[in-house]
């Protein structure tokens, strides 16, 4: 059982570290795109037809760019298309929401202090809701709102920001603003797969049947280009938010995702701005400063939101592990060791929530997390830090033996 422990971490490392490449590369890719297209010159009358251009320089040598309205009057051979990056995104990415979220979800989806409600159900709540967020996105895009941008993004935010008191009146905090992001990163997603791929591939089915493409098709994808645009950071910052539980474990969590959008708008409107050569608006950053210092406050306005003691009950898998002979032994050792930080109110100097919002003062609290203590302080020595509390080795043997004993 124990092997596949060490291999289930492995996968979810590896799973993540795909992750992380791909979202670099495709908004490494998106970002550079945006800025080649706001730049672009297009004040020149060019012998090619194209609607601007750009010269570039990188890696020693000399790039000239042309971008063409609609498309060229031949098709080229060799089109790269950019596609892959963000497909592999999303695949990465729920395959890491099913390894953490969904077969972890006693611990990281459902919390019953907000709603007690059957794994099975959090997990269709989960995907229903990814489903639902773009059908909904997708619909408002085609509808008459799509003529006047600014309603919409105005709309969409407002959409944002009751999904983000949805989910966190569903699912345990880390898990609400890590949805939200999901839905979010979801979005953008389909918006390359549903829209933009397939409008791009319908001016190049014109182009070679000898046919003028219409320039709607180049107005839409463009649209929905800009919206990724601006949810990027957003979604970055709520797939980091889970490392914090001052972001997740707060009565004011769907508030502070809320803001953390209007961050992300003011931060790219500069960037956009500039690469458009259209001034240098830095009255962006002093919003963006003094929406971080709300967010900042509210993360401690209250300081935490502890899970009550007395409430917490055992997960169905938890019971093997507070049932084994040798519990009682550990628990004394995780309480001695490791619950000064560990607290609804830590004790040790300099902690002031518990680290990643995990709290081990009670025999319940600890089975529920047999896994992690398993791995964080038996098989690694990671736990704790520097090993402040001087835990033996001795004792990280009694961790490992519960656990590979209890679980068989």
């Amino acid at each position: 059982m124990y092997d596949f422990i060490v291999l289930g971490e492995w996968l979810e490392f590896a799973v993540r570290w795909l992750h992380v490449i791909t979202a670099i590369a495709w908004i490494g890719s998106s970002f550079y795109f945006i800025a080649l297209d706001l730049g672009l010159h297009r004040d020149r009358n060019l012998a090619s037809g194209a609607d601007g251009e750009e010269w570039q320089v990188h890696g020693g040598g000399f790039y000239h760019i042309q971008k063409y309205l609609v498309a060229p009057e031949t098709m080229p051979g060799d089109l790269i298309w950019f596609k892959w990056e963000s497909y592999a995104t999303w695949l990465s990415g729920f395959a890491l929401l099913c390894l953490v979220y969904y077969l972890g979800a006693d611990l990281y989806l459902v919390d019953p202090n907000v709603l007690d409600i059957p794994v099975w159900q959090a997990i269709g709540i989960s995907i229903l809701s990814l489903a639902a967020g773009w059908l909904l996105y997708d619909t408002l895009c085609r509808s008459p709102l799509g003529e006047n941008p600014t309603t919409l993004m105005v709309l969409l935010y407002l959409i944002l920001v009751a999904l983000a008191w949805f989910y966190t009146q569903v699912f345990s905090g880390r898990a609400a603003l890590l949805h939200l992001g999901a839905i979010t990163a979801t979005i953008m997603s389909a918006n390359v797969f549903m829209v933009i791929i397939p409008n791009q591939k319908i001016v190049v089915a014109d182009l070679i049947a000898g046919r003028t493409p219409d320039p709607k098709y180049g107005k839409i994808a463009k649209l929905r280009s800009t919206h990724n645009n601006y949810l990027t950071l957003p979604v970055i910052f709520m797939m980091l938010s889970n490392h914090y539980p001052l972001a997740f474990a707060t009565d004011y969590n769907w508030i502070l995702a809320s803001l953390v959008f209007l961050m992300g708008v003011t931060i790219r409107h500069w960037f956009n701005t500039r690469h458009a050569r259209k001034g240098s608006p830095t009255w962006t950053w002093a919003a963006t400063v003094v929406l971080f210092l709300i967010i900042a406050w509210l993360s401690t306005a209250p300081m935490f939101r502890a899970e009550d003691s007395e409430q917490v009950r055992l997960t169905p898998v938890a019971e093997k592990f507070a049932a084994a002979s040798d519990f009682e032994d550990v628990s004394d050792i995780v309480m001695g060791r490791c619950s000064m930080c560990h607290a609804a109110e830590p004790a040790y100097d300099g902690i002031h929530w518990a680290p990643k919002g995990v709290i081990l003062e009670t025999p319940a609290q600890i089975a529920n997390w047999a896994r992690e203590i398993y791995v964080q302080a038996g098989l690694s020595h990671a736990m704790p830090p520097a090993n402040v509390s001087y835990i033996e080795p001795e004792e990280r043997a009694k961790i490992v033996a519960w656990y590979r004993g209890a679980a068989g």
